[in-house]
């Protein structure tokens, strides 16, 4: 049994996520999980809310509450989200708790001992009507690469460059639209990233080849460039308190650490959180100290294309920096862009479908099948309801749910609700069993390469393997002449429901559990591994004689004029 400690990038605080956002690592990084759960291998899924930075004071005003406040709030709202999704994290923190704050501290202590730290004057944006400096999001102007007008002033939404405020064209504040803007010296921490260029490089080149191509092109096209020196404080009101030795930094009283330098470490506080919650305190150290047992860990990330750089390079910088046992990411997978009808999905300009309004549409268990099927991998993938609808309806309807509803209905009607007994195997069952000597194989090496696309796709094959076995095998019209025949067939057939139910786990979790409790299959029968040669068994697993049930219906078909309405509602088409 491996141990698998999984994170998800941590969605930011400023609203409810975006289906790109849900596509690009929340759900993969599930999907993963419940892999490698159904495996039989220990996970550790971690997750929590981004909560430190520009955007959620911005937020905050917007809404008239103090930050602390809307962080509360939205918390528990993206919590239940996510649970509406059936994500299953081991925990869901919050990065503006203790633990990230004390861990973040020590972080920064330990790596101006190293001198890795600088105290530097920079220049900085200072609004004269607001009478403060604007860091980061508190600017907006005409982005210098692209000339994109709304650019932030950390990065342009258009052409995702990374930006200095300085750099913005025309800059004004975010805060109060003022252009009574000057450029001004202030102090700030710098993280010497320049002195761990070669660290960091050796770092990638060692795990490059578990890396895919936009994971690694991404690091080395930074690494190419040079790393820079970073400044790693803002000046913010809300955030991790910067601090020297367990006292207030004198001169940084109004200042706090960059939320770029706090998130990562969150996965740590994270994982702290979930140890105290489980009144076993120090039990996060066996996932994350090396010296404490994390040696044996395989650790997993997952995250969307803008946020590899910063944990293949600045996250890498502070572990390694610091000298200290801590476990580093082994494995990154990075996902391209989810896009809205050619353009992308977007949180601050309310762009897309966001995930409680896909919640009022339908079940969890549709958009996860959809998404995941579609997963923005290898490029960018264009969400449309079309193809929505066509996916749904071919998939998880007709492919899955049919097929379900047909053996067992029939199971119900001629056999009185029982698995059935007489019948020997014949050529068909031969048939379907070769089918899944082939093809489960393949399908466990997919998740095990975290190839999503390439998962759904077989799950669907087996699936369709299973309908064209029934078609061969026609128990309905072998019952006419033969009840042994047909009893083979629906026997078969219910053992083919359990085999779709315990595949589906991963992807469509509420609904291969619906599957698999109508079936009476046990907690403890619903693993995915096991050994290839051990694959005819699946075919008779179910005890002969035993009750089962016909699940509710499992999907409904996505009509034309649900479409149209989406449609009117949301945009596209």
């Amino acid at each position: 049994m491996a141990r698998i400690l999984i994170t998800s990038a941590l969605p930011y605080i400023n609203g409810v996520k975006h289906l790109g956002n849900l596509a690009g690592s929340m759900l993969p990084a599930d999907v993963y999980a419940r892999f490698n759960r159904a495996m039989g291998h220990e996970v550790l899924f971690i997750c929590a809310t981004d909560e430190h930075g520009t955007p959620a004071e911005l937020a905050a005003i917007e809404v008239g509450q103090t930050t602390a406040q809307y962080c509360d709030e939205q918390h528990d709202i993206q919590k239940r989200v996510g649970a509406g999704f059936s994500l299953s994290f081991d925990h869901f923190g919050r990065s503006s708790n203790r633990p990230n704050r004390e861990l973040t501290q020590h972080f920064a202590n330990v790596l101006e001992d190293k001198g890795l730290i600088d105290e530097r004057t920079s220049k900085q944006v200072y609004s004269v009507d607001d009478k403060r400096f604007l860091p980061d999001r508190y600017v907006e102007g005409t982005c210098p690469n692209c000339g994109y007008e709304k650019a932030r002033g950390d990065q342009c939404d258009n052409c995702g460059t990374l930006l200095d405020p300085i750099q913005l064209i025309n800059p004004y504040s975010s805060v109060s639209g003022s252009r009574n803007v000057e450029i001004r010296d202030t102090r700030h921490l710098y993280l010497l990233q320049s002195k761990m260029q070669d660290k960091v490089r050796a770092f990638v080149d060692a795990r490059a080849k578990d890396w895919p191509n936009l994971t690694t092109s991404i690091a080395y096209k930074w690494l190419d460039e040079g790393l820079i020196d970073r400044s790693i404080t803002r000046d913010l009101a809300w955030g991790v308190p910067v601090t020297r030795n367990g006292a207030p930094r004198p001169g940084f009283e109004n200042k706090v650490f960059y939320v770029w330098f706090d998130a990562p470490i969150e996965y740590i506080g994270s994982t702290v959180e979930w140890a105290e919650a489980k009144g076993q305190p120090n039990e996060w150290e066996r996932w994350w100290r090396t010296d404490k047992g994390a040696s044996d860990v395989t650790y997993v990330e997952f995250m969307g294309k803008d946020n590899v750089a910063f944990h293949t390079v600045s996250f890498p910088v502070t572990i390694l920096g610091s000298e200290e046992p801590w476990k580093l990411v082994d494995k990154l997978k990075a996902f391209n862009w989810l896009n809205w009808y050619g353009g992308k999905f977007s949180t601050s300009q309310k762009r897309g479908v966001f995930m409680d309004q896909a919640l009022e549409l339908l079940p969890g268990d549709y958009w996860r099948w959809y998404l995941i099927a579609n997963s923005p991998e290898s490029s960018d993938t264009a969400f449309t309801w079309e193809s929505f609808k066509a996916g749904i309806n071919s998939d998880l309807n007709d492919v899955l749910g049919n097929f379900v509803n047909r053996i067992t209905k029939y199971a119900a009607a001629k056999f009185d609700g029982k698995v059935p007994d007489g019948g020997e195997p014949g050529e068909n069952e031969k048939w379907i069993e070769n089918e899944l000597v082939t093809r489960l194989p393949q399908l466990i090496a997919h998740y095990e390469a975290m190839e999503f696309r390439k998962a759904a796709a077989e799950t669907r094959a087996i699936w369709a393997a299973g309908n064209e076995y029934v078609t061969r095998a026609a128990p309905w019209t072998a019952y006419k002449t033969s009840v042994d025949q047909a009893a083979v067939g629906i026997r078969t057939g219910l053992n083919l429901v359990a085999l779709f139910g315990i595949i589906a786990q991963p992807i469509v979790p509420e609904t291969a559990a619906k599957i698999l409790d109508a079936l009476n299959v046990p907690e403890n029968k619903r693993s995915m591994g096991g050994d290839p040669a051990a694959i005819p068994g699946i075919l008779d697993a179910l005890p002969r004689g035993m009750s089962i049930a016909v699940p509710p219906q499992l999907f409904t078909k996505i009509e034309d004029t649900q479409v149209a309405e989406w449609t009117t509602k949301f945009g596209g088409g």
